[in-house]
């Protein structure tokens, strides 16, 4: 089954790529460049440092990972 939101997507991803003539500097210049342009309408997050759980050491404990 085709998603038509994935078709939307691939469209005007391949109609950017074509415009700059498959460039990834320059797509990525442009991509930078209209972020930029949002202002705070772009949200970044500080990332996490991720954390062992009590499951996940049992679980490698047991395949002899500890």
């Amino acid at each position: 089954m085709k998603d038509p939101y994935v078709a939307e997507v691939r469209k005007y991803r391949m109609q950017h790529t074509k415009q700059f003539g498959s460039n990834l500097h320059l797509i990525c210049q442009d991509l930078r460049s209209f972020e930029g342009s949002l202002g705070d309408r772009v949200v970044t997050l500080d990332s996490r440092k991720l954390q062992r759980t009590d499951a996940w050491s049992v679980r490698g404990a047991r395949a002899g990972h500890a």
